[in-house]
């Protein structure tokens, strides 16, 4: 009961640090699960289910703080999901997706940190207008690299944003729990035509994951200074890039 309970608890965790960048968890909740030794046929509906409901807790989050806006984020989300559904149905092997994606993480981590380091009170101004066709187009690669690799996408997203400082840091993490939300519920979805092989403790692992994901998105919406959710972020990059190259 104990280790239950422990378990629970490190999910909470998990979906707090998360949410507060507008992140679902995906990597974190597949790892940790991983630890304890669940089989993927386990693993994969689970933590869908764990990212759909952290990345609607996310949403609304921000939505109802200002920080997402339809023209920040229909452009990213009129292909992004369709490609992600794309991209779901594309099957490579691990050894190729896994150590390009790695990589990627890890340099868009390297961006993070650097942007971290230079932001300054005066860099988070009101959010630009994206560039319509470049931000149709890059959320449908985003997508499809989502749907192919089974991460919500947020992940992908976020540093490309703010790199080109099309968006401000939260409306950003508004734009990732959106992006994330439709994309693990396509996949959820697209899973529930099967026969799903859930874990009895999956009640008490939703019920963790919602208090984290409340925290975390109430501490990336109101508290945490945007220099300190670009860092939150790159460390998640960091750890995300880390655990696809590890090939687990």
């Amino acid at each position: 009961m104990l280790s239950e309970i422990l378990f629970a608890l490190a999910l909470a965790i998990i979906a707090a640090t998360y949410a507060a960048v507008g992140q679902a968890g995906a990597t974190g909740y597949i790892a940790a699960m991983g630890l304890i030794g669940l089989s993927p046929d386990v693993i994969k509906p689970t933590a869908l289910a764990l990212n759909t409901l952290v990345a609607a807790i996310g949403t609304v989050r921000f939505a109802r703080a200002g920080h997402i806006t339809w023209r920040g984020t229909y452009p990213f989300i009129l292909l992004g999901l369709p490609f992600s559904i794309l991209g779901g149905a594309t099957h490579l092997p691990a050894t190729i997706y896994r150590p390009v994606v790695g990589v990627l993480l890890l340099l868009a981590a390297w961006q993070m940190a650097k942007l971290a380091r230079a932001s300054t009170p005066t860099t988070e101004t009101t959010p630009a207008r994206p560039p319509l066709g470049i931000a149709i187009l890059a959320g449908a690669a985003i997508g499809f690299v989502a749907g192919m690799t089974g991460i919500g996408g947020g992940i992908f997203i976020a540093p490309l944003v703010l790199s080109l400082r099309w968006l401000d840091t939260r409306h950003t993490a508004g734009l990732s729990a959106v992006f994330n939300l439709l994309n693990s519920a396509a996949a959820l979805a697209g899973l529930l035509s099967t026969s799903l092989s859930l874990p009895r403790e999956l009640p008490l692992w939703l019920a963790a994951a919602a208090i984290g994901a409340a925290l975390g998105s109430w501490l990336g919406v109101r508290h945490l200074p945007p220099r300190v959710l670009r860092y939150v972020l790159s460390a998640l990059l960091l750890v995300g890039g880390g655990w696809m190259l590890a090939g687990k």
